[in-house]
C-alpha cells in the first residue's frame, strides 16, 4: 500500500512533462487511489470482523496488482492513457482497502499481551515507513527505464505479498474466526462504540489525518522542488527523497518499542511528536538552502514517526477485537484522507504563495497537537483510554 502511492511520487514530474499535463491534474494519480480506498475501507474492516483478515487481504492485493498492471501497460496500449491510468488507480485503490488497513487489527489479533501488540505495530508502522524510504528510490529507479514502470512494480510486489501471506501469517486460534453477528447487530455495536469511546476515537482519526496530510504534502512539495528548482532526478532525487522517510522510519520503530502498553506515554508522545511536526514545517518557507530544507523536512518526519505508532495502539488496545478490523479500517480511511487532500492542497497553496502553504500544513498540525493534550484522557495506569 504504502509503495502503491509513495513509488510514484518522485516519478509525477517526469509523468507530467509524457501526458503534457499540470500538476494538479498529476496529484489526482494520487489522490483518486486514496478515495477508492477511503470509499471501502470500513466495509472491508467489516468483511475481516466477519470472514477473517487473510480472507480479505490475500484478494484484496490480487486486485491492487491488477489495477497497477492496467495502470502500466495504459501508457503502452493508449495514446492519451491519462484516464486508463486513473482507472487502474481506482482499481489499485478497490484492492488497496483490504489490505494495509486489516492489517493492524490482525497484528492486535496474534498477539495476547498489550506490550506485544505496541511493539508489533511499532514493527508494522516501521515496515510501513521502510517502505516508504525505500519506494523513491525504487521508483526513481524504475523511472530511467521508463515513466510508467512503477505501475508495472506493482502486480509484481503484489504477488510477493500474496506468497507472504499464505506461507506465514498465523493468527493464533480464537483470532480469525467466523464471526457470525448480524450486520444489523453489527452496526448497533459499532454505534455504541462510537457513543461510548467517540470523544477520544474521533480526535484520534483526527490525527490520523493531519499526519498523513503533512507527510505527502511534504513529499509533494519536495519532489518537485529537487527537480524544478536544483534539478535533481533519478536515483540521486529518490536518495535525497528517502532522507526524511528513514528518520520516519527509525521514530516509528524506537516508540513502538519504547511505549508498551502505557496510554498515558501514547498520550504525551502523540502530543510531542505532533507538536515537533508543526514548529518545523512553519519553517520551510523562510529558508532556500537544501541542506536546511532536508533538515526541517527530516525533524517533521521524526515527529509524525513518533505520532502514528501511538495512535495505532490506542486503537488496537481500546477497541475489542470483534469491532477492531472496522474502527481501525475507519482510521487507516481517515489516513488516507490525508494521503489524498496533501497533494492537491499543497499544489494549491503554493500557487499563492510558499510561506502560506507551509504555515497552513503547519496549523493543522498543531490542531493534532491540541487534539492529544485535550481529548486523548488515559485513565490510571495502563488501564483503559477515556473520553
Amino acid at each position: 500500500m504504502t509503495l502503491a502511492n509513495s513509488m510514484l511520487v518522485p516519478v509525477l514530474p517526469q509523468i507530467e512533462k509524457s501526458l503534457r499535463i499540470n500538476d494538479l491534474k498529476s496529484s489526482m494519480i494520487i489522490t483518486v487511489y486514496s478515495i477508492a480506498s477511503i470509499v471501502l475501507i470500513p466495509v472491508a474492516g467489516f468483511l475481516s470482523d466477519k470472514f477473517g483478515r487473510k480472507k480479505v487481504m490475500v484478494p484484496s492485493l490480487i486486485i491492487t496488482g491488477a489495477g497497477g498492471l492496467l495502470s502500466g501497460l495504459s501508457a503502452l496500449w493508449f495514446q492519451n492513457p491519462y484516464g486508463w491510468i486513473l482507472a487502474g488507480r481506482i482499481l489499485q485503490g478497490i484492492g488497496a482497502s483490504g489490505a494495509f488497513p486489516v492489517v493492524i487489527p490482525c497484528v492486535g489479533d496474534m498477539f495476547r499481551d498489550e506490550a506485544d501488540v505496541s511493539k508489533g505495530l511499532g514493527i508494522i508502522e516501521t515496515a510501513n515507513t521502510i517502505g516508504k524510504v525505500l519506494s523513491p528510490i525504487l521508483g526513481a529507479a524504475l523511472g530511467l527505464l521508463a515513466w510508467f514502470a512503477p505501475f508495472l512494480a506493482i502486480p509484481v510486489l503484489s504477488g510477493i505479498a500474496v506468497f507472504l501471506i499464505i506461507i506465514w501469517v498465523r493468527v493464533k486460534k480464537g483470532g480469525d474466526e467466523v464471526q457470525k453477528q448480524r450486520f444489523r447487530d453489527f452496526m448497533r455495536e459499532l454505534g455504541k462504540i462510537f457513543r461510548e469511546k467517540g470523544r477520544w476515537l474521533y480526535p484520534v482519526f483526527v490525527m490520523g489525518f493531519i499526519c498523513m496530510f503533512v507527510h505527502f504534502g511534504d513529499l509533494f512539495y519536495l519532489s518537485s522542488v529537487l527537480e524544478d528548482k536544483y534539478h535533481f532526478d533519478g536515483i540521486l532525487k529518490g536518495l535525497l527523497m528517502a532522507i526524511p522517510l528513514l528518520f520516519l522510519s527509525v521514530a516509528s520503530f524506537v516508540t513502538g518499542i519504547k511505549i508498551g502498553s502505557n496510554k498515558i506515554l501514547m498520550k504525551w508522545v502523540a502530543f510531542a511528536g505532533s507538536l515537533l511536526t508543526a514548529v518545523s514545517v512553519a519553517w520551510v518557507g523562510f529558508v532556500e538552502n537544501l541542506v536546511l530544507i532536508m533538515a526541517i523536512f527530516s525533524v517533521a518526519s521524526t515527529g509524525i514517526g513518533c505520532a502514528l505508532p501511538c495512535l495505532d495502539s490506542l486503537i488496537t488496545e481500546g477497541i475489542r477485537k470483534e469491532q477492531r478490523g472496522t474502527i481501525s479500517s475507519i482510521f487507516s480511511g481517515a489516513r488516507l484522507v490525508g494521503v489524498a487532500l496533501g497533494p492537491p492542497a499543497i499544489s494549491l497553496l503554493l500557487g499563492w504563495n510558499l510561506i502560506l502553504a507551509f504555515v497552513v500544513l503547519a496549523g493543522t498540525a498543531v490542531v493534532s497537537a491540541l487534539a492529544a493534550l485535550f481529548f486523548i484522557k488515559p485513565g490510571k495506569g495502563t488501564g483503559k483510554t477515556q473520553g
